[in-house]
């Protein structure tokens, strides 16, 4: 990552004649060349990752410039089986005998691992045999100029909202590019490129020991889908306004509602606990959960890979097994892990095409939107933020810092601080009464609020 000074010609993340299809046939070529090179050197299998990166990055406070940084990162990846022995190594440097050396590099880590019976490639009838792009690729010019006028307007815009807000953490603007390559000696050979662009505004209110922080950000693959800056400012200097002078609660029993933007976090704990590493290792609370029931008998989530301008929508994983749309959990039931091949074959299963993450989640949604929730929750705390990492992928176990709302007769009745939120994950999960409709768009984990009947709240109140 380098500095850019203020006075430099134009950063840009992408040129304006567009040349990544050129870019990626190049990256391919190596791709190809690298695989004959493992071929050569006597590797039974063999995978290559090429990627590009470019990007932009501007922070300012208090109306003043503090960063402007602009990236361009290049990563070469090669990883070899002899049988069942993997070695692996990366390099930066596209000339020739860097290249080169990589490969013999590889090679010789892979003669000196020991044998592995679930290493190696996904099998070759898993791999994709068409390849199409989900409308992720979106260039645009984006000068350190601009990007520093639309940090600029988004604090701006905060600050002039209440004259309580006599501080700020900071605004930024980012822009991004990424080209992908991945080749294997299957034959397969993928290529990808998308775009990410995002605006942030983080904010100060009150004075003393009552400052209260909060902010608000956009984000989308194309600059287009963004935010007006404006509005962010606005939105973040909202939400810290609406934090001061908060509460704390005394420790009891009650019905707890997550804010979409935290409901997320819940789904992040699930899938943590059904992906193939923690399950091979023996490290989940959700070991042989395959055909039970872990959420009501209403709730869903499904994978989606195939939505236009999906955050994570891709043909392919990273093996280059073929993505499909499936479900995670239909009629609350479990119905398959997160699996690549290495974790299926430690676990005598098929890789379910989720090497590198999931794609697209869409999380079943059986109410309206936050007010309704609140109004059907009667009484209890809403979760607008959580601290700490508080959560035993072992034993399900959670106890998380929480900030928040009270809600009294379906109606928010003062900010709430300093307390904990306590339960075990599974419980919780059972507890889910209704998803709304108000989903979150910034996450390709796509879900509205979520209540649950009851947790343990534990404050000084």
């Amino acid at each position: 990552m380098k500095s850019e000074p203020l006075n430099s010609p134009a950063i840009e993340i992408a040129p304006v004649a567009d040349d990544s299809r050129e870019r990626m046939q190049r990256l391919s070529g190596i791709a190809e060349q690298l695989l004959a090179q493992a071929r050569a050197s006597g590797a039974s299998q063999a995978e290559v990752s090429c990627n590009e990166d470019s990007g932009l990055s501007v922070n300012v406070r208090m109306g003043e410039v503090e960063t402007v940084e602009a990236t361009r990162d290049r990563g070469i990846a090669v990883t070899v089986y002899f049988g069942t022995r993997k070695g692996s190594a990366s390099t930066a440097d596209l000339r020739e005998d860097s290249l080169q050396a990589t490969v013999a590099q590889a090679c010789a880590i892979a003669r000196h691992t020991e044998d592995d019976p679930a290493s190696g490639l996904a099998d070759a009838e898993l791999m994709a045999t068409t390849q199409r792009e989900f409308d992720g690729w979106h260039p645009a010019s984006f000068d350190a100029d601009r990007a520093i006028g639309i940090a600029l307007a988004a604090e701006a815009a905060g600050r002039e909202v209440d004259a309580r807000i006599g501080n700020s953490d900071g605004a930024s603007a980012n822009a991004g590019a990424t080209i992908s390559v991945y080749a294997n000696s299957h034959g397969f050979l993928g290529a990808e490129r998308s775009t990410s662009y995002s605006i942030g505004c983080a904010l100060i209110a009150g004075e003393g020991e009552d400052m209260q922080r909060d902010s608000w950000y956009s984000v989308a693959l194309a600059e287009g889908d963004l935010e007006d800056p404006r509005a962010v400012g606005r939105k973040a200097a909202e939400r810290t306004l609406e934090r001061l002078e908060p509460r704390s609660l005394p420790t009891g029993d009650v019905p707890v509602l997550f804010a979409a933007e935290t409901a997320r976090s819940l789904i992040g704990h699930y899938l943590g606990a059904v992906s193939g590493g923690a399950l091979y290792r023996k490290a989940s609370f959700l070991l042989d959960s395959v055909g039970t029931r872990v959420f009501p008998d209403w709730f869903g989530i499904d994978e989606l890979p195939f939505l236009p301008r999906g955050f994570r929508s891709a043909a392919f994983d990273a093996e280059g097994v073929a993505t499909r749309e499936s479900p995670l959990v239909r009629d609350g039931i479990v119905q398959r892990y997160l699996l690549g091949s290495y974790s299926a074959r430690k676990l005598g299963l098929q890789t379910t095409a989720n090497a590198g993450g999931v794609h697209n989640l869409q999380v079943r949604a059986n109410a309206a939107g936050l007010q309704e929730l609140m109004q059907g929750m009667g009484s209890g705390l809403l979760v607008t933020e959580l601290m700490g990492q508080g959560a035993n992928p072992i034993t399900g176990d959670y106890s998380r810092g929480a900030a928040g709302f009270w809600v009294e007769d379906g109606r928010i009745a003062y900010p709430v601080d300093g307390i904990t939120i306590a339960g075990n994950l599974k419980t919780m999960f059972n507890a889910i009464e209704a998803v709304g409709s108000d989903i979150d768009p910034r996450s390709h984990v796509r879900t509205g609020s979520m209540l649950l009947g009851k947790m343990t709240v534990a404050g000084t109140g």
